[in-house]
């Protein structure tokens, strides 16, 4: 394999090719772009404002480690938990009660994983992940089952210099109703790389719901990419929770191409320290009748920054399509800053599409009026941050990951929402 200055072909110098039974049509074009396209840089528009050239840096390796409790990384006490450890399955800390109507399996067991629906042409990291995928999970829930409890997948990284190449695939039959939770955490400081990848197909009269919570520590990266297709009728809702991490970036790519489907698209991110999140999002609607919603809000702190593009388009025969689009930020610092640019790309003329973003810091009449009344400026702060994201956290639906959100917001912030 060639490597080229600026290559990320190199990260997989150290790194075993995938024993999964990816098609080789798919590794094969994975490979090849690894040796001819460079990691992105500020020149590249999708990446603008996000650095990853220090990951070309890193001598990185993907290695076994072994994990006693992960208590503290479980969200939800459903009885279908997927534990995965630097990218392997840990089957001692996993608890594999299918629930009726859902079949599940690991990619790693599987006599043939099917072509991958990730754009893989000039996409490095999707390159990277299809060519040295350690494992990862495939879900697929029967024509109308109604499935009510959450699967729940847990990615931990251990170890330093670590790179998992992690992916999940769902499909959701027919009529179904499922959710699916992912949580990815770290256990030390270690200088590691999560790259995952999640393949989403939603059947007609669907509805899937994944909530997504982001715990890493400061000193890693993670670049996470959904790729999801809806047929006609689906409902499509995902909540991602950015809490920690050094470099975060998530691109999730929503493909509408049934009629009258409805997709929610709901993020936070509360940052300090010298943290960066950076959220992509497109959702492109190619057929008429569909509605998509979109918010998400950062509270940035400290020396942080974010990065929030969220791009809809609407196709030239996609009439009578609903769609707003949302981003509010809320500075802490002088030194904090966050790049936001909403887009829409219309081709239709009966439509109803709405883009927006604010970009402030505390209203300090508010925090004066609550010191008025016998309340500390710091929990006056407090009240007033929960006030901005609570729209945010009341989409989520299950209660389970509202706790346990809250206490890691406690345990991390000092915050009580």
């Amino acid at each position: 394999m060639s490597i080229a200055a600026n290559n990320i072909a190199h990260l997989g110098v150290n790194l075993e090719a995938t024993n999964t039974p990816i098609s080789s049509d798919d590794r094969n074009v994975a490979i090849k772009v690894l040796e001819g396209t460079p990691l992105p840089t500020t020149r590249t528009e999708a990446w603008k404002y996000t650095r990853v050239a220090k990951l070309g840096k890193i001598s990185f390796t993907n290695e076994h480690a072994d994990l006693q409790d992960i208590s503290n990384f479980i969200i939800d006490e459903t009885k279908c938990t997927f534990v995965f450890v630097n990218g392997h399955y840990a089957a001692d800390l996993s608890s594999r009660e299918i629930p009726s109507g859902v079949t599940c399996s690991l990619l790693s067991e599987s006599s043939a994983i099917g072509n991958t629906t990730l754009k893989l042409e000039g996409e490095v990291f999707n390159a990277l992940n299809t060519a040295y995928l350690n494992d990862g999970v495939e879900i697929s829930i029967d024509s109308k089952a109604q499935v009510e409890k959450p699967i729940q997948i847990i990615h931990v990284l251990k170890g330093d210099h670590v790179l998992s190449n992690f992916k999940t695939r769902i499909h959701a039959g027919k009529f179904s109703k499922s959710s699916v939770i992912q949580g990815f955490f770290t256990v030390g400081d270690g200088t590691n790389f999560c790259n995952s990848t999640t393949e989403i197909s939603v059947e007609e009269n669907a509805f899937l719901t994944l909530e997504k919570v982001q715990y890493e520590s400061e000193s890693s990266f993670h670049i996470s990419t959904e790729q999801v297709q809806q047929a006609k009728s689906s409902t499509f809702s995902i909540n991602t929770l950015t809490l920690n991490g050094g470099l975060v970036r998530n691109n999730l790519n929503i493909e509408v191409n049934g009629e009258n489907c409805t997709t929610h698209l709901n993020g936070a991110y509360l940052l300090k320290n010298k943290q960066h999140v950076d959220n992509h999002s497109v959702v492109d609607h190619k057929v008429p009748n569909c509605e998509s919603h979109e918010l998400y809000k950062g509270v940035i702190d400290d020396n942080s920054t974010a990065v929030f593009n969220g791009k809809v388009f609407v196709r030239q025969d996609a009439q009578k399509i609903n769609a707003f689009q949302s981003n509010g930020n809320v500075l802490l610092s002088d030194n904090a800053s966050v790049n936001s640019k909403p887009e829409l790309e219309i081709y239709a003329d009966d439509v109803k599409c709405s883009h927006g973003s604010t970009t402030g810091q505390l209203d300090e009449e508010a925090v004066f009026y609550l010191r008025a009344r016998g309340i500390s400026e710091k929990a006056a702060r407090k009240l007033m941050v929960a006030a901005f994201v609570e729209d945010v956290f009341e989409k989520i639906e299950n209660e389970s990951v509202q706790s346990f959100v809250n206490r890691l917001l406690k345990e991390r912030f000092e915050w009580d929402f």
